[in-house]
């Protein structure tokens, strides 16, 4: 009976231990899982990660190689300054000192050596009109031969339907007569365009060509009156709407077409000189 009684024993011993080491076995074969599981997932992560950082140093390889290539570009922009017969080298320095400082991607765009000047030039009077009333459609400067054309946005100029000057317009007019008077030989054409919108029946003025010739004339007087410009090198015209610089089909289009455009026949030499004396 003795006996029987410690098999029995034995027996619940070895059925006890039996079972303990079957729960914790099953316990580390889900940890294992998990952990399998836990590495899958860091492994496929590490792959996403990685693929990211090397689009990443692709995307940055190919914007270095863009501004290289733009640099370069630039550069040979500037080096085509040295042709310019016409200017002397106290000019020419200035030049390529206001196309290093302009808007890198606008000089990258410039076809010709006379769009780099009209960059320049449009440049160093834009920076030097106050910023709260110009923007870069306020302003565009063009280039022909030796001839200098502005055209500036009535927006700048007159309050809205007004031919009267507005004091936004001090800086710029200001700048022009300096320009102006710093040579005897330089005539300037001031020119009035408008848009195709009729003028309102009873209005005081009488339609487009009247508001042309009027605000023609009223900046002319500006220059004389106030900066002290030789009447004798001053023309007004007036161009109406017969000149548009885009088609009238929207209101941003009309505001375009609503311009002041002042020709300068300067010397050269001088108006970029005068225009850069402030880099």
């Amino acid at each position: 009976m003795r006996t029987i009684n410690t098999v029995a024993l034995l027996g619940a011993t070895i059925l006890t231990v039996s079972c303990v080491s079957k729960k914790k076995y099953t316990e580390l074969e889900t940890k294992y899982d998990d952990t399998r599981v836990s590495l899958t997932k860091t492994q496929v992560e590490k792959e996403k990660l990685e693929a990211k950082y090397s689009a990443i140093e692709n995307r940055v390889a190919d914007y270095n190689s863009k501004i290289n290539s733009l640099r370069d570009d630039n550069y040979q922009k500037l080096d085509l300054v040295e042709n310019l017969a016409v200017m002397s080298e106290s000019t020419k320095d200035k030049m390529r000192a206001t196309l290093k400082n302009a808007d890198q991607n606008q000089l990258s765009q410039a076809k010709s050596l006379e769009d780099s000047m009209n960059l320049a030039i449009s440049y160093n009077l834009k920076k030097n009109l106050d910023a709260s009333v110009s923007s870069d459609d306020d302003i565009q400067v063009d280039i022909d031969e030796t001839v200098v054309m502005i055209n500036v946005s009535d927006k700048l100029l007159f309050n809205s339907g007004s031919y009267r000057v507005s004091n936004k317009a001090d800086n710029l007019l200001m700048r022009l007569a300096d320009v102006i008077n710093s040579e005897p030989a330089i005539e300037v054409m001031v020119e009035g365009h408008t848009d195709d919108q009729t003028v309102k029946p009873g209005a005081y003025i009488i339609d487009n060509w009247e508001l042309s010739v009027e605000r023609s004339t009223a900046i002319i007087r500006e220059l004389q009156d106030k900066y002290g410009v030789d009447p004798k090198k001053l023309i007004a015209a007036g161009r109406s709407s017969y000149l548009p610089l885009v088609d009238n089909a929207t209101k941003e289009d009309r505001a375009k077409n609503r311009r002041t455009r002042i020709v300068i026949l300067p010397n050269l030499d001088k108006f970029l000189s005068l225009v850069g004396s402030t880099n």
